[in-house]
Parts: C-alpha cells; sequence; structure tokens
C-alpha cells in the first residue's frame, strides 16, 4: 500500500476510532450520585411498598404511623407523625448501570477493533502482494 494511502486509512480509522471511545469515556465518567428520585417526587410509604419495607423496632413503619405511635420533638411541641408526612427517596444507580452495560460492552468492543485496524493498517499488514501462481501438480 502506498505510504500517502496508507496514511490516508490511519487518519481515517483514527478518527473513526474516536466515536467509540469518546461516546465510552462520556458513559464512564458520568456522576452516580445523580439517580437519587428527585426531592419533590419523593413517593409516598404506601407507593413504594413494592421496593421497601421499613420496619421500626420489628413493627412495620406504615402500622405505627397509623396508630399515630410516632412523633417528633419540634421547638418544644411534640407532634404525631402521620402517613402524609414520610416520603421516600430511592437511588436507581443499579438499574441505570444494568441498562447501560450492552452499551459499554459494544463501544469496548468497537474501540478495541478499531485499535486493531488502526495497528494493521499504520504497521502496513495489509498490504497487496499481488497474486502468485500456484506451484506446478
Amino acid at each position: 500500500m502506498p505510504p500517502r494511502l496508507r496514511l490516508f486509512f490511519s487518519i481515517l480509522t483514527g478518527v473513526l476510532l474516536l466515536i467509540p471511545a469518546l461516546a465510552l469515556y462520556r458513559e464512564l465518567s458520568r456522576r452516580s450520585d445523580i439517580w437519587w428520585t428527585p426531592p419533590p417526587m419523593a413517593l409516598s410509604l404506601s407507593e413504594s411498598q413494592d421496593r421497601v419495607e421499613i420496619y421500626v423496632r420489628g413493627k412495620p413503619l406504615g402500622a405505627l404511623l397509623e396508630a399515630k405511635q410516632l412523633s417528633v420533638a419540634d421547638a418544644g411541641a411534640t407532634t404525631a407523625l402521620g402517613v402524609q408526612d414520610i416520603g421516600l427517596r430511592f437511588n436507581n444507580w443499579d438499574r441505570v448501570r444494568a441498562t447501560r452495560l450492552p452499551a459499554l460492552l459494544v463501544y469496548a468492543a468497537a474501540c478495541g477493533a478499531g485499535a486493531v485496524l488502526l495497528l494493521v493498517i499504520a504497521t502496513g499488514r495489509l498490504a497487496y502482494r499481488g497474486e502468485t501462481r500456484p506451484l506446478a501438480v
């Protein structure tokens, strides 16, 4: 392969290698603490029963709230807690990480294949050597 053509294909492959490399870097450098439920969207105790159960001294929190057995001392005044006073926020990082895994594997495979292709082209291993005649049988 002529040097100019090899340089062209090396640069082209390098540029194409940047696409999955930048996507992989962007995915891996994201903050992992942003996956919490926003405070205004905190779920009530009844809406979150499929994901969490909270117990206080062995008793379910919902039952204690309905019986008005929990109270909060605030500035000297004691008030009983109700179900509407409890809001739960969830960290969805485990779910997000599981959905990101296939894309990360594809990006990593593309980076590996691109690096191998760049190495093969840059070192001249794809040189055309022409056809040779088979030896007489």
